[in-house]
This record gives C-alpha cells, sequence and structure tokens, in this order.
C-alpha cells in the first residue's frame, strides 16, 4: 500500500474511532435509573410504537377469521408508521432505541402477513419466504454496516454510497409511497381470498368481468411491491459492499500497526 493510502486508511480508522461510545453497562445503569422526565421507554413516539404493536398483534389474532377487523388494524398500525417519525422531530424526542423498534415493528408486522399468505397461497410459499429473507436480511446488514461506520441513522445515506438508497431514504414522500404501497399490495392478497363479488366492470371489458376491488388495488400496487424489493436488493449488496471495505480498511491498519512494530 502507497504512503497516502496508508494515510487515508489511518484517517478514516481515526474517524470511526471518533464517534462517541458508551460502554454497555453504564447504558444499563442508566436506562435504569432514569427519571420518569427524561424516560426514554415513555417518550411520545414510542409509545406510539407500542400502540403499533398492539394493533399488529390484534391483526395476527383477527387474521384467520375477521378479515375487516385484522385489516383495519394493520393499516392502522402501518399509518402510524409515518407518524411517529414527526413526532419524535416535532417534540424533540428522536431516539435510537425508537428507530430500532419502529424497523423492528415494521420488518416483523410485514413477516407475519407474509407468514400467512405463505399459508393461503402454497404455491408461491417460497417467493414469500423469499421475500421475508430479503427484508430481514437487508435491513439487517444496511443498519449494521451503518454503525460500524459510524452512521447516527440508517437513513442517513449519502448520494456517493447509492442514489438509489439516497432518494428513497431522504425523500419522505417517496418512502411513504413505496413502503405504503409494498404493504397494499401484500394486503391485497390477503383480502383476495376473502372477497370474490365482481365491482362490475364487465361492462368495460369482458377481461374485467370477475374482478373484485382487492384485485384491482393488487394491480398497481405490485409494481411498487416490486420496486420496492428491487430497492431491498440494492441495499443488501450496498451494505455487503460497505462491509467488504471496512474489512479491508481493518486488515490493512492492522498490517500497519504490525509493520510498525517489527
Amino acid at each position: 500500500m502507497t504512503k497516502n493510502g496508508s494515510a487515508n486508511t489511518s484517517r478514516k480508522m481515526r474517524r470511526r474511532g471518533s464517534i462517541d461510545v458508551v460502554d454497555a453497562k453504564v447504558a444499563v445503569d442508566l436506562a435504569t435509573a432514569q427519571t420518569y422526565s427524561e424516560n426514554v421507554f415513555l417518550f411520545i413516539p414510542n409509545l406510539i410504537g407500542y400502540t403499533r404493536i398492539i394493533l399488529a398483534g390484534l391483526s395476527l389474532h383477527f387474521m384467520s377469521y375477521h378479515p375487516k377487523y385484522c385489516t383495519l388494524a394493520y393499516v392502522i398500525s402501518c399509518l402510524l408508521d409515518a407518524v411517529d417519525g414527526q413526532v419524535a422531530r416535532a417534540l424533540g424526542q428522536t431516539s435510537k432505541f425508537g428507530a430500532v423498534l419502529d424497523m423492528v415493528t415494521d420488518r416483523c408486522t410485514t413477516s407475519c402477513l407474509l407468514c400467512y399468505l405463505s399459508s393461503a397461497y402454497p404455491n408461491f410459499a417460497m417467493v414469500f419466504q423469499f421475500l421475508i429473507a430479503l427484508d430481514f436480511a437487508s435491513h439487517y446488514m444496511h443498519m449494521y454496516s451503518s454503525l460500524v461506520t459510524g452512521s447516527r441513522s440508517h437513513k442517513l445515506v449519502t448520494s456517493e454510497v447509492s442514489r438509489i438508497l439516497w432518494y428513497y431514504y431522504n425523500d419522505s414522500r417517496t418512502l411513504f409511497f413505496m413502503c405504503a404501497g409494498n404493504e397494499l399490495f401484500f394486503v391485497s392478497l390477503y383480502l383476495m381470498k376473502w372477497v370474490d363479488t365482481p365491482i362490475g366492470l364487465g361492462v368495460y371489458s369482458q377481461w374485467l368481468t370477475d374482478l373484485t376491488w382487492p384485485e384491482l388495488v393488487a394491480i398497481p400496487s405490485a409494481f411498487v411491491c416490486a420496486g420496492k424489493n428491487i430497492i431491498n436488493l440494492v441495499q443488501l449488496w450496498k451494505a455487503s459492499k460497505i462491509l467488504v471495505g471496512v474489512d479491508l480498511a481493518e486488515r490493512a491498519h492492522a498490517r500497519e500497526v504490525q509493520a510498525k512494530k517489527e
């Protein structure tokens, strides 16, 4: 490695090392001793997060026998996902716990619905299982790559890393549209198993004679779902490259340290 290359590596290592790190035992003690006035667990956006979990649980309870209650609880839980972040910023109550709680709730809620769809559409079970694996893998690796590079948030993606991810995470309208469209497609698939009454579009085309309203919603939202999972693939690939780059930088730094000792 050249002298300039070594200097750049060392500088990047110092930059990563400049991020303040709290000892795990100290963090546990702080969380245990926190007062009511500064209790992160009781921040308003986190209370919204707990409400989302309760609603998601209710939707799962009704999923196998009451589609109306299930859909209502599921949709409200998803819509609250667009509220908690805004409330956190408005009240100055953003937190790492809240960010992770939000992401975990999203992943678990969608995965539970996909598990049900796997049983409802057994011929496509492998597809749903792949989507679950891709969703978890891409977000976990993206979150971890953000942490090891010293980022304060997994949403702080620069255009230099990925223009697609930068536009996805930094434009709130795009983020909402893609996430909402993705969930809408899965909910439509769920309701297609319960609704079989045509909406009467046969007068326009014979192809639309038996079309139900969940099928009508599923058609355009399927393209959004496809786009969302392409983004997941990009996220997985970029996170993999970042982690490999960090490995190479750390190995180069270790060789520098070893060379100085010798």
